[in-house]
């Protein structure tokens, strides 16, 4: 397979402004040129003072001609900027839609194994690294090549000794940073490792401070913490105390270009072979080779910044997607079918194979329309992955799940993703209003759709209640709403988005006994006339499901109405037990004190 170099990899993002780029390489060079003007101007004013012809005049037009120079090589320079930056922006703004788009299309378990750290570094910091080399290696890495060359050239023309001088310094320089560059992959791959470490070290305190204040752990005493802040610091000291010698003594070296053509140039002076004003054009040539090959040195180490910016991104691009079909497929009916289900979970899920390791084996389940089905059974049975399949968060990796008698890999995942409503314990709330979290079931929906869909999920009560309604942040708002309440609006989003085939994992997990009412009467009215798929342990909830399926080590070990498999099925007898007395403590502890909540 072909490996990819990484300007290739980023031009592919630049499709759209190819043109611009173009430009801004064709300004640099007009740029470059620019530059060059006034030293021709210099070179013909020491010409008519040494040769007494010098008359304001002459003076005047040569300066002129210096200033138009330097005008023409900043206005370029600007144009060339200006064309790089957007350039460089946009190249940024498809690298991120990219990658999102692929987050989106890759089986879930790809990306939930990516660390949250590593995928913002990547996604924020990585490709934010990419702007600043990017936007000024397009004009000044042109410049800082091209304008040493083009004093070499005028160089040569003046006398090629004095040219060949100019350069003496540059193979010493140049021994000197390739010693120091010897180690730099390795020890650039390790400082972007320790920084990837922390960054995934630093997402995780913050997401995890609520357990870390509860257990007294703070900053100071967090050992992972600690360890991955402080490692991160001495490995950075560390490469730089190993390199500054170098650095220093290449630094010193590069600019020093008068050792060669001083001596040169006074030796062929006083022999006759130089003249004063080529003298020295030729040490002020000399001078002006020296900025911009420091500058070229520069935009190595920016290069290198790139390739590895690219190379994070480029994992993420790469991640396997699943095969989507291209056109949409009329359903006839909305039954949902397992056909002969293994399931095993591997890297992304394409190498998983079915077998003893498998999470599902050979299931055969079936969900008629219209129906509501329930999924039971200890922790670790698969009953998630079950929900998981049917909403194609992964692939099967044996049999086939169909939706009206069609494959769901037959089915574009848009239409997939309209035809089922997923709804799980972890219910996420974006930091915007609480009618746009809504909103997102259905984002055309009018207001009054919004608080219709929010009144049948009960929410409408407590969200009144906060200062600003609907347009109360949830952000600010999280802090005060109950684990029910957030499963309300979870709800209410699933009721605005109207979709067919309903899957509630877990939906009632967090529902303290006194709100399981309330809540009772949201999932009522978002499965009224739909296919539903209840997962739960709390079996009250599922007791008047049409269907219960009780599921064991990925297999069915029974399957009826409440009544059947408290008759017949002993695990089910069990977890019942288990339930019914764990509602009598929770009963006990409550002392009758607890307020019922209801949708008026």
């Amino acid at each position: 397979m072909k490996t990819i170099s990484w300007p290739e990899t980023v031009f592919t993002f630049a499709a759209e402004c190819k043109g611009k780029m173009a430009a801004s390489v064709l300004f640099a060079i007009v740029s470059v040129a620019g530059g060059l003007v006034p030293y021709l101007g210099v070179y013909q004013i020491l010409l008519l003072f040494l040769n007494g012809a010098a008359t304001p005049g002459d003076i005047w037009f040569w300066a002129a001609v210096c200033l138009g120079g330097h005008a023409g090589q900043l206005l370029f320079y600007a144009l060339s900027t200006m064309l790089a930056h957007f350039s460089a922006y946009s190249i940024l703004e498809n690298m991120r839609l990219n990658i999102a788009d692929r987050l989106m299309r890759a089986p879930l378990g790809s990306v939930l194994n990516e660390p949250a750290g590593r995928l913002k570094n990547i996604m924020v910091d990585r490709v934010e690294a990419i702007e600043v080399p990017l936007a000024h290696m397009i004009p000044e890495g042109i410049s800082s090549l091209l304008l040493p060359v083009g004093v070499f050239i005028y160089l040569l023309l003046i006398d090629w000794r004095m040219a060949l001088a100019s350069l003496v310094t540059i193979p010493a320089a140049a021994f000197i940073y390739a010693v120091m560059m010897k180690a730099f992959n390795r020890q650039y791959a390790d400082y972007m490792a320790a920084s990837n470490h922390m960054n995934s070290v630093i997402v995780e305190y913050v997401e995890g401070i609520e357990v870390i204040k509860a257990f007294n752990q703070s900053a100071s005493s967090y050992e992972k913490y600690v360890q991955a802040v402080s490692t991160f610091k001495e490995y950075t000291l560390n490469w730089f105390h190993s390199t500054w010698k170098l650095m220093n003594l290449g630094g010193a070296v590069l600019p020093s270009s008068l050792l060669g053509t001083m001596p040169l140039g006074m030796y062929l002076y006083s022999s006759g072979s130089l003249t004063p004003a080529d003298l020295t054009m030729c040490l002020i040539l000399s001078l002006g080779l020296v900025t911009p090959l420091r500058n070229f040195a520069i935009f190595v180490n920016e290069a290198k910044s790139i390739e590895y910016a690219v190379k994070d991104a480029a994992t993420l691009l790469a991640l396997p997607v699943l095969d989507e079909a291209g056109q949409p497929v009329r359903l006839a009916h909305h039954t949902v079918e397992l056909k002969q289900v293994c399931f095993a979970y591997g890297d992304g899920n394409k190498s998983a194979k079915p077998g003893a390791d498998s999470v599902l084996h050979n299931l055969n389940l079936t969900l008629p329309e219209g129906t509501f089905t329930a999924l039971v059974g200890p922790s670790g049975g698969g009953k998630s992955t079950v929900a998981r399949l049917i909403a194609r968060f992964w692939d099967v990796t044996g049999g086939e799940i169909t939706i009206g008698g069609e494959n769901i890999k037959n089915l574009p995942l848009d239409q997939l993703a309209d035809t089922v409503s997923f709804v799980t314990q972890d219910n996420f709330l974006f930091n915007c209003s609480i009618k746009d979290n809504i909103r997102l079931g259905k984002p055309l929906a009018t207001d009054e759709e919004v608080r219709a869909a929010a009144r049948a999920a009960c929410c409408d009560g407590f969200v009144s209640r906060l200062e600003q309604g609907y347009d109360t942040l949830a952000g600010e708002a999280g802090g005060r709403l109950s684990g029910g309440e957030k499963q309300r609006l979870a709800i209410a989003r699933a009721i605005l988005k109207n979709a067919p085939v309903v899957i509630l994992d877990e939906a009632t997990a967090f529902t303290d006994p006194e709100n399981e009412a309330a809540l009772q009467q949201s999932i009522a009215a978002l499965t009224r006339g739909k296919t539903l798929l209840v997962i739960a342990h709390r079996l009250s909830t599922i007791a008047r499901a049409d269907r219960i399926v009780v599921l064991d080590h990925g297999q069915i070990v029974q399957a009826g109405t409440q009544a059947e498999l408290l008759a017949g099925c002993v695990l089910y007898r069990q977890m019942w037990a288990a339930h019914t007395g764990a509602k009598s403590w929770a009963a006990g502890r409550q002392q009758g004190g607890g307020e019922h909540v209801s949708c008026g």
